[in-house]
């Protein structure tokens, strides 16, 4: 069999950049934003996209002599689903493959999988333009993530997600070779499908499988706007053009290895104004955001009452993050105080925002939206200014980092984070969400795009304590049961990861899920590529069953 220790002396000779193997940096990629702990054998920083191909090119030609061996594509690490942990190697591409160009005539980048988001927004913004699919960890992710795990955040209701901006992909297939991935013609196709490479064979084949399966893909698509799971099968046959960047975006880096994409931008809207809205009662709240999406706005996010007590809770802290002077943002929020004084803890607040170019008929629809909403029985608030906004998108993106840092013995747990159901089925939805959650005793905040009907929960629990790690596959199970009853998807954005994959069943039946395992083994026929993560395991203890997922849950 051969040896980590003999596969690095390899490859040492063959690649520019870095390869390591000691403790400590085995043990710094052993972790990301997930729950799990999973250690690789050796950490490579590819200096070119040369590297990675011939990476891929060794473990491919090596496998026979180390079934372990695979390839794990990695760069900020923000992941929340276990997505960039591995056992084998794990390529980060964020030290070297970073480059980015912007066409602001074309309105259009070109950008390199580890660019930072937080390096490449201040650029897009110079020339005006802005990749709106931005996720509330922009300070922390990187594009080939953003691309892997189909992102989305605030922006989303009025943009969509990731999948809308992809023009083009360079992509590393299991062969080791570079290809160019973008829409084509059945007529193209068909010329792909006849050469006489691995390419040709990857379109010659989803060609078939589409054509064989149509009725059953399409029926298969989630009824949600947002969805990161599965393979995206649905979205492959659009405007009678075969596109297969539709499914390579969100697939994790299970399909092939990303080393650019062409990305469309959007113009900035330079005018914008906030309606904030407090409920104390959840039973309209169907009605409420049928009709707040009438009005067509740019977000429309929530925070639940745990939330706000957080923010109330450690409200010094809450000012320090936010750019505005002390004085007048404490002066912002003796509204809020009144109102709960009168009329308690609201249930949950909204956002909703408007922008634009013309501040005039921002404020004239607001306006119309707000005694909508007002006749319905709820109470109010138009903000006056951005430092006004800025209170409430401060707790709505800072109630995460607040639970990690201060409740002391636990820690966030994210493994029922991303469930979304059709808006129209929150009022029944969430109390039975929340009696789950209530019924095991969790601590949690719920927050999320409630325009999407998509929330994250973020409970906090003691993971050295091992009743709370059985726990987490029992109360998974009782919330995705849940989620199926009302039609939704299991992961909205955050993907499947080694939390979610187990769980697909929940969501897609045998013949669906034998799909997506047909269309892994077209693209990667020896599983080197990020295994464990999209095609549930059919062994009992293999990556992509509960049993792993289970036995590779992190202490705190």
């Amino acid at each position: 069999m051969l040896s980590y220790a003999e596969v690095k002396e390899k490859l040492e000779k063959e690649i520019e950049g870095e390869i390591f193997d000691d403790k400590e940096t085995l043990q710094k990629y052993s972790r990301d934003a997930s729950l799990f702990e999973v250690w690789p054998k050796l950490i490579v920083w590819p200096k070119t996209r040369g590297d990675i191909k011939k990476v891929v090119k060794f473990v491919s030609e090596n496998k026979r002599e180390n079934q372990e061996l695979s390839v794990t594509v990695r760069a900020a690490g923000s992941c929340m689903s276990g997505g960039s942990l591995s056992e084998s190697i794990i390529l980060d591409v964020s030290k070297y493959l970073n480059k980015f160009s912007i066409d602001k005539e074309n309105k259009t980048a070109t950008v390199e999988p580890g660019l930072f988001y937080r390096d490449f927004e201040p650029e897009t913004l110079k020339n005006n333009l802005i990749l709106p699919c931005y996720t509330a960890s922009k300070n922390l992710c990187a594009l080939g993530g953003m691309i892997g795990n189909n992102a989305a955040g605030e922006k989303t209701l009025q943009y969509g997600k990731m999948e809308n901006f992809v023009l083009e992909l360079k992509v590393i297939f299991s062969d080791g070779e570079e290809c160019a991935v973008k829409p084509i013609s059945r007529v193209d196709l068909i010329r792909k499908s006849h050469q006489h490479n691995f390419e040709g064979s990857i379109y010659e084949r989803m060609m078939r499988l589409l054509d064989k399966n149509r009725d059953k893909i399409n029926s298969s698509k989630p009824k949600v706007s947002k969805n990161s799971a599965g393979y995206y099968l649905w979205n492959i046959e659009r405007n009678g053009m075969f596109d297969l960047t539709r499914v390579l975006v969100g697939s994790q880096g299970t399909l092939g290895i990303i080393t650019e994409a062409k990305l469309r931008l959007e113009e900035v809207k330079p005018k914008s104004k906030l309606l904030v809205i407090f409920m104390n009662d959840l039973k309209k709240l169907g009605e409420l955001v049928n009709t707040i999406l009438k009005y067509r706005p740019e977000s429309l996010e929530s925070y639940d009452d745990a939330t706000l007590k957080l923010a109330i809770k450690f409200f010094p802290e809450m000012l320090s993050v936010m750019k505005s002077k002390f004085i007048k943002i404490a002066l912002n929020f003796i509204p809020e105080a009144f109102m709960v004084l009168t009329n308690g803890m609201p249930k949950l607040v909204l956002l909703v925002e408007f922008a634009g170019k013309n501040e005039v008929e921002i404020q004239k629809e607001i306006e119309k939206l707000n005694v909508e909403v007002k006749n319905l029985g709820f109470k109010t608030r138009i903000t006056k200014d951005s430092s006004d906004a800025e209170k409430y998108w401060t707790i709505r993106r800072e109630s995460f980092n607040l639970l990690r840092k201060h409740i002391r013995g636990k820690r966030t747990a994210p493994f029922i984070d991303d469930i979304c159901v059709n808006p129209e089925h929150l009022p029944e939805f969430l109390p039975r969400l929340r009696k789950i959650l209530d019924e095991s005793k969790l601590i949690y905040t719920i927050a999320g795009h409630a325009g999407n009907g998509n929330f994250h929960i973020i409970p906090l629990m003691n993971m050295n304590e091992n009743k709370n790690r059985a726990i987490i596959p029992h109360i998974s199970a009782k919330v995705y049961d849940l989620v199926k009853e009302y039609g939704g998807s299991i992961t909205a954005e955050h993907n499947d990861g080694l939390i979610r994959t187990p769980y697909l069943g929940k969501m897609y039946d045998t013949e669906m899920l034998e799909l997506f395992a047909q269309t892994k083994e077209i693209f990667d026929p020896q599983n080197i590529f990020n295994p464990g993560k999209k095609v549930p395991s059919a062994q009992e203890h293999g990556p992509g069953s509960i049993e792993y997922m289970v036995g590779h849950l992190a202490r705190n």
